[in-house]
């Protein structure tokens, strides 16, 4: 089995051992060795990686041969970020889960590891049929896992969630299929070097957009995401938020871009108002929360909303900027994984003292936990793009980029920055200051040893990658000028 096979297959069958196993603190163990282990396959994948190369990794053998449908993976500088990511954050995941499954503790440690190994499938397969498969599967883990583990609301929550995403997924097929039918193929690369009319384009684009929209999410089909991150244990939180949302993005780079660039050109336009609106309108939204999970959850639709104007400007823009922008964009989507993931730990750590979620219940937990309040103020100010953060870096670079296209529009995509301040501080200010007033946060006790790990293994990559980014930079750009430049050639009435 190849090295990205092993990736995905190993979690998914350590998640059906998980099942038979019955004492609580084996699966515990069990479901962190399995976690452990796909993160140093993560780590040797990147490694061994060379950005020049192209895709690498690459395994391929025949699975429906009639349809020309094969079990093509590989990786490259756009994907492999993304995957060690996933692996990071599920490992996390697991530890942030820890203690918060009481019942059916064995299927809750199953739906993250098989979960975890969907996801490395979705950003590894090079076939579209292969692609559709993880996409879709990766909607019954969680499912469970807000149905089953989630808050009151979780069962509304759950479906919600479904619904839109896989109401979404269905236009894609249909683009999928025809692009199928057209080419004689799904291999996703056959479909960068194919001919296509500006009528196919726009169509497709619609098409795609549609489903990988949700996913983001963009508005205004936002609207399932706060619901899923309020009703969703906090584990679930972090996965949905660090992950799930880079799919979006992830399918915006990879399919929409380079397949139909004569309509992302000509409907550029719709996406940068979409993305604007949530970076402005939801930032607003955010401000109004009085739960600490639904204005995190409103915080990762207007940053997502700045990281599809990234991608979406780069037609505005000389192929230097270009690339400014959308690297710029792939970064924001590192950060605000690791950032996002960061905050809703802190949450759940909250959540397990006091069982609430409302800001008004707290206040003055610096009193009481101090090395927990230093570490929620740091990831709030990463949050806001504080300098030397890893969320300073993404925005700064699609910032500088916009204002190529017009100040305007720069101005509008600053707002991200303000707002996220605003709402961020607003929060902890609420939270972590003042005095402590109520009975039950001053018999708070600090971070337990499980808990300062997870948030000091969250805050090294948010610093490293602030202070230094050139190695991931490096990473990503060789692959990036390859996307701009499919994306840039015409492809309507004759091959690029």
């Amino acid at each position: 089995m190849s090295l990205l096979g092993l990736m995905i297959w190993a979690p998914i069958a350590a998640g059906f051992a998980a099942l038979l196993l019955k004492d609580p603190a084996v699966v515990r163990r069990w479901a962190l060795a399995a976690s452990l282990f796909v993160f140093v396959l993560a780590v040797v994948a990147a490694l061994g990686f060379d950005p020049a190369g192209g895709y690498q990794w690459q395994y391929r053998a025949p699975w429906i041969p009639a349809f020309n449908i094969n079990y093509h993976l590989g990786v490259d500088g756009l994907s492999l970020p993304l995957v060690v990511l996933t692996a990071f954050i599920g490992m996390l995941a697991i530890l942030t889960g820890w203690n918060t499954a009481t019942r059916h503790i064995g299927q809750f440690f199953a739906a993250f590891l098989m979960l975890e190994g969907l996801l490395i499938g979705v950003f590894c397969a090079m076939d579209a049929a292969l692609f559709y498969v993880f996409f879709e599967a990766m909607l019954i883990p969680m499912f469970l896992i807000i149905g089953v583990w989630g808050s009151d609301n979780r069962v509304y929550a759950a479906v919600k969630f479904f619904l839109y995403t896989f109401l979404g997924s269905v236009l894609m097929l249909v683009a999928f299929v025809y692009l199928a039918i057209q080419s004689g193929s799904f291999q996703i690369t056959d479909w960068h070097a194919f001919s296509l009319s500006s009528l196919e384009q726009t169509w497709l684009f619609l098409a795609l957009l549609l489903g990988f929209a949700v996913k983001v999410p963009m508005w205004p089909v936002h609207t399932w995401l706060p619901d899923a991150h309020v009703e969703a244990p906090a584990a679930g939180s972090v996965v949905l938020a660090a992950v799930l949302l880079k799919i979006g993005g992830y399918g915006l780079l990879r399919f929409c871009l380079p397949i139909a660039p004569d309509a992302s050109l000509a409907l550029d336009g719709l996406v940068i108002g979409l993305s604007l609106i949530a970076v402005v309108y939801i930032g607003f939204t955010a401000l109004a929360q009085t739960d600490m999970k639904k204005l995190i959850a409103y915080s990762s639709i207007a940053h997502m909303g700045f990281v599809t104007l990234g991608l979406f400007i780069l037609y505005r823009l000389a192929t230097e900027t270009a690339m400014l922008s959308v690297s710029g964009a792939i970064m924001q989507m590192i950060s605000h994984g690791l950032v996002s993931a960061a905050l809703f730990v802190c949450v759940g750590v909250l959540y397990d003292r006091r069982h609430s979620r409302d800001i008004q219940d707290y206040g003055g937990v610096l009193e009481t936990m101090p090395i927990f309040g230093a570490l929620f103020v740091f990831f709030a100010l990463a949050n806001a793009g504080l300098p030397g953060t890893s969320g300073f870096v993404g925005e700064v670079m699609v910032i500088l980029a916009t204002f190529q296209a017009g100040w305007w529009l720069a101005a509008l995509a600053a707002m991200v920055v303000v707002l996220g301040a605003a709402y961020s501080l607003w929060m902890v200010r609420r939270v972590v200051f003042g005095p402590a007033e109520h009975a039950e946060v001053k018999a708070f006790q600090d971070l337990s040893g499980r808990e300062m790990l997870i948030l000091l293994a969250l805050a090294v990559p948010v610093l490293a990658v602030g202070l230094w980014p050139v190695p991931l930079l490096d990473l990503i750009e060789p692959s990036v000028a390859q996307l701009i430049d499919q994306a840039q050639t015409f492809k309507a009435g004759g091959a690029p």
